[in-house]
């Protein structure tokens, strides 16, 4: 190790970072902190008493809004996006492997809506759906069937919020895959093939547990854009809203540190799920080592 004195711009640099590392999560730890006043607690400093009584009262579920509700449904949500990112990303990563026609048109559509504001996303899905309804209207009125004039909206939870966080989940998820697959040797599924392995065998027992690692990174993607997607869920989510929008909700109407507690709560949440993401990530590259030495 050098023993020279460190330098000034040493110093300034760490401070910076330093800086930054207080603007980054300083207000996840103060929402932490104030989360767990006393029953009198307000909604800044100084705390008045230690206590989780905030937590049980969430719990009770006496709050204004169903925020369970929510929350089951943004993790339903987050559930079918991810399921849904990974695939499409996986075999689209796979296709683009070879050459095609009009590969890079497909590409730039594909990526488009990384670029386009998400509020305009929103309100173009929101739009569209509702022509889609008013195309429906018109329908039952033209035809007098009883099962279209009883038709509410086509908006909804698997719908118009699903395609909604597609446009902002899959752009990621594909990226990803085209990065993976850019290093991925094929020299993996030519030794396959070579030992008598089908097309779906190589898939199944030399791509997929290869990339697993990266899968649950685009997965973990997919899950957690989703789970905090608030701009362009709120024109096209229909009559029940996912957790962030009632969170946009609550912090006009709620005075107490409940609000703070359901914030602390969500954060856990997300923490378990990346963590759970870097563990399973682990568990396949040691698999896969093992599996290595075996073979070896």
């Amino acid at each position: 190790m050098s023993d020279r004195p460190r330098s000034p711009a040493f110093y300034a640099l760490a401070a910076f970072f330093a800086l930054f590392v207080a603007f980054l999560y300083g207000p996840t730890l103060t929402i932490l902190v104030l989360s767990f006043q006393g029953p009198q607690g307000g909604l800044t400093f100084p705390m008045n008493g230690v206590s989780t009584h905030w937590f049980g009262k969430l719990w009770a579920g006496s709050g204004i809004v169903d925020i369970w509700g929510a929350l089951w449904r943004s993790l339903r949500l987050g559930l079918v996006v991810m399921v849904l990112t990974v695939g499409i990303a996986f075999f689209a990563g796979l296709a683009f492997r070879k050459r095609f026609v009009g590969e890079g048109a497909l590409f730039t559509v594909a990526v488009a809506s990384l670029i386009v504001p998400s509020i305009v996303v929103s309100l173009g899905i929101g739009l569209e759906f509702r022509l889609l309804d008013d195309a429906v209207k018109w329908a039952a009125a033209e035809t007098g069937w009883g099962w279209l004039q009883e038709h509410g909206t086509l908006m909804g939870l698997y719908t118009s919020a699903l395609g909604a966080h597609l446009t902002w989940t899959l752009p990621f998820g594909l990226l990803i895959m085209f990065a993976v697959f850019n290093r991925f040797d094929p020299a993996y599924e030519e030794a396959a093939r070579d030992l008598g392995a089908t097309g779906p065998q190589t898939l199944r027992h030399v791509v997929v547990p290869i990339l697993g690692p990266s899968l649950v990174g685009v997965a973990l993607f997919g899950f957690t854009l989703s789970f905090d997607e608030l701009a362009r869920t709120s024109q096209a989510i229909g009559g029940r809203n996912t957790l962030p929008l009632e969170l946009q909700g609550l912090t006009t109407t709620v005075t107490t540190p409940e609000i703070y507690a359901l914030g602390t709560l969500t954060t856990g949440l997300s923490l378990a799920v990346i963590g759970a993401a870097l563990g399973a990530s682990l568990y396949l590259q040691r698999r896969r080592a093992r599996r290595g030495l075996r073979l070896g």
